[in-house]
């Protein structure tokens, strides 16, 4: 049975780690234009505490093409793609879990819910739910299906908070919510806004691709100077600030990571 270590390795060759600073969006960790929050986050109601992609996900890269592609298999590569995907979660959070959970405010995560997919056929048996509740050990034992999509008909790709209606009373419980990918962002806040209305007192997101346009603005040469390969003992907020490393911003904001690893 290959480590954590094994099957996670070839991504370190593939990953980008998101980084924090001057010309950097607050919340998502998008590149802006040197504004704090990316035109999305800028309109859309801040309902997380805190929020850690593992990854920059590039379009058309190679964990683009696994995100896109494990959920829609079936047979052996399908979870063969699910069960690196839970090696990369695992990984993640047993280095940095309470580095989120710092940013958050609290001291950790009582509870572990994963966002119901926008498919409501194949929500039931989404891998990602099998990979956070059976197969990666740090959540499996905290997860509860805090959320079921509510059938109220919302825009796709746009915060309402309709979209989703909780399930189990996350009353007082510091939440940590776990999605795959993260475009616009409006299901975890979505999800986030309808927890702590039930009575959630913190909720935090971990993604494993924060996507990206290579296209855009600046974003190509922004990512040729991330750090290579990907460095498993940093995550975006106990690394120092980097936000910036082409020099696009103008100068440092004086950004200083909230803990180390």
């Amino acid at each position: 049975m290959p480590t954590v270590a094994e099957l996670t390795e070839p991504y370190g060759n593939f990953m980008l780690g998101p980084v924090r600073g001057p010309g950097v969006c607050e919340v998502c960790l998008t590149f802006t234009d040197g504004y704090p929050r990316c035109y999305t986050c800028a309109r859309t109601p801040p309902a997380l505490d805190a929020i850690a992609p593992i990854s920059y996900s590039v379009a058309a890269g190679q964990l683009h093409h696994v995100l896109a592609t494990y959920k829609r298999l079936n047979g052996g590569v399908g979870r063969r793609l699910s069960t690196q995907l839970a090696a990369v979660l695992w990984r993640f959070l047993s280095g940095h879990e309470r580095c989120l959970a710092q940013a958050a405010g609290v001291p950790a995560f009582d509870l572990v819910a994963t966002v119901p997919s926008g498919d409501g056929g194949r929500d039931a048996g989404h891998p990602l739910r099998w990979i956070v509740s059976e197969v990666v050990g740090p959540t499996r034992d905290r997860h509860r299906r805090l959320l079921a999509r509510s059938g109220v008909p919302v825009a796709a790709h746009e915060f309402d908070r309709r979209r989703y209606e909780v399930t189990v009373s996350p009353a007082q419980a510091a939440v940590l919510v776990i999605d795959d990918t993260w475009t616009t962002g409006a299901n975890l806040q979505s999800a986030a806004t309808a927890l702590k209305e039930a009575g959630a007192k913190t909720v935090a997101a971990v993604v494993i691709g924060r996507h990206l346009n290579r296209e855009w603005g600046q974003n190509e040469r922004r990512l040729v100077a991330l750090e290579r390969p990907f460095d498993w003992t940093r995550c975006a907020y106990c690394s120092p600030a980097s936000g910036d490393p082409a020099g696009l911003s103008g100068g440092d904001d004086g950004y200083q990571p909230p803990c180390s690893s």
